[in-house]
């Protein structure tokens, strides 16, 4: 065979496998707090250089919340993770960035949202993150009081692959506000929230009357769920991951990662993303605070 005809063959190969790896898509927003929380840059980083081990999986980080060309970047996307601050300074609601999620979206592409970035405003956002991935922190309902949540059982799923019951304490929201009849959804990580979380007064994020109730009757809160949309996509709120330290926990981590490869719709291995993690690595890339 002629050698210039099998290098093209070659390169031509290479090319094909590497389109027909799922592409993970990291938003990582600006520096945000003290040093060593909402380290969404080094976060992902993280999360990549985990990922990347996975055969069939190819993944970029996207500073500041937004890639500077979003048609290049978002091309050939099989899911996008955002971890972010949320609300009003909520990354997707800049411009027109919901109109181009939303279009993303339609064609089936998965949405994992972490952390402060679960939260859009009741203006602007939240109809579509109800869509997208099923809830969101809605203020003057939920809260995000810092907790040691204790999950002792965990349902079966993918995303829950190899990850063992474990206790974490975390800047954990609740009380969030989901689709009606939880039409889609499946709670991944459940715990009781203590009185103690209601020991601030009403407030946006604080407290009111209902999340009181719920609290004080011992109702088994949602802190992370998996939704699948009627598009056929994936979508995944994980509202811990306050604290970069955190993510040095082997089961929080692994479950974080299964659920990014679950609604990028590849096959989570049998034992989930095995990932080891030093304190060395956890302090790489962190944001000058």
């Amino acid at each position: 065979m002629n050698r210039i005809l099998f290098a093209l063959m070659v390169v031509a190969a290479g090319m094909t496998a590497a389109a027909e790896n799922a592409k993970i898509v990291f938003l990582a927003g600006p520096p945000s707090h003290g040093p060593g929380d909402h380290e969404h840059r080094a976060g992902c980083l993280l999360f990549k250089s985990c990922l990347d081990k996975v055969p069939g999986v190819t993944s970029e980080v996207y500073s500041d919340g937004w890639p500077q060309n979003p048609e290049a970047a978002f091309a050939g996307a099989a899911t996008v993770v955002i971890y972010s601050d949320g609300g009003g300074g909520h990354p997707f609601l800049r411009g027109d960035r919901l109109k181009t999620i939303g279009e993303l979206m339609k064609q089936g592409v998965g949405l994992a949202c972490l952390h402060y970035a679960v939260e859009a405003t009741k203006q602007k956002g939240e109809k579509e993150f109800l869509d997208w991935i099923g809830g969101c922190f809605e203020t003057d309902w939920s809260v995000n009081p810092t907790w040691r949540a204790e999950y002792k059982t965990l349902p079966t799923h993918a995303i829950t692959r190899g990850v063992h019951p474990f206790t974490m304490n975390d800047e954990w929201y609740f009380y969030m506000r989901f689709r009606e009849g939880m039409k889609g959804i499946q709670p991944i990580l459940q715990a009781v929230a203590p009185a103690s979380t209601m020991n601030r007064p009403d407030g946006p994020h604080e407290g009111n009357p209902a999340v009181r109730e719920s609290v004080k009757s011992g109702e088994p809160q949602i802190l992370a769920w998996a939704c699948e949309r009627p598009d056929g996509g994936r979508g995944f709120g994980f509202t811990g991951g306050h604290f970069q330290s955190n993510w040095g926990n082997d089961d929080c981590r692994k479950l974080v990662l299964n659920a990014i490869l679950w609604t990028a719709k590849v096959e989570v291995p049998p034992g989930g993303v095995e990932c080891k993690v030093t304190a060395e690595d956890l302090r790489r890339n962190l944001d000058k605070k």
